[in-house]
């Protein structure tokens, strides 16, 4: 075999393993695992080609960073979801208390949703007067 073509043969394969260790991290590797607990601002479907479960959380009480006391600052958490089963129980826990586990990954994809943050599992729904639903 020639020289000049056993140096492309070597340097495609290492291309194309860097690409793929590329693609791995970005898109699949979980970063980070978490809960959070809030409350549901909005949940909705949405998308043109891949239709995916989208919501927003609202983690409030915390204190304003610029030292002003008695103002409080929220926190907000954009999650989208996968599972048809999860996605059904959120839509009906818009204004209600819940806690989410999630997964962070550090790409997004179009069929995965529009957030880094994937809700994989609820572990509480309260109501409105704190009550435990699930």
């Amino acid at each position: 075999m020639p020289r000049k073509k056993k140096i492309i043969i070597i340097a495609s394969s290492i291309l194309a393993v860097a690409l793929i260790l590329f693609i791995y991290f970005r898109f699949f590797f979980v970063f980070s695992t978490g809960v959070n607990a809030g409350d549901i601002n909005y949940f909705q479907r949405e998308g043109i080609i891949f239709k995916t479960y989208e919501g927003k959380m609202i983690q409030s009480g915390f204190r304003s960073a610029n030292g002003s006391a008695g103002k409080l600052q929220s926190n907000e958490l954009k999650f989208s979801v996968t599972d048809h089963a999860i996605a059904d129980s959120l839509m009906r826990c818009s204004g209600k208390h819940v806690e989410l586990r999630w997964r962070r990954y550090l790409g997004t994809l179009p069929w995965r949703g529009n957030s880094q943050y994937v809700v994989d599992e609820i572990l509480s729904i309260e109501g409105s007067n704190r009550q435990t639903i699930l």
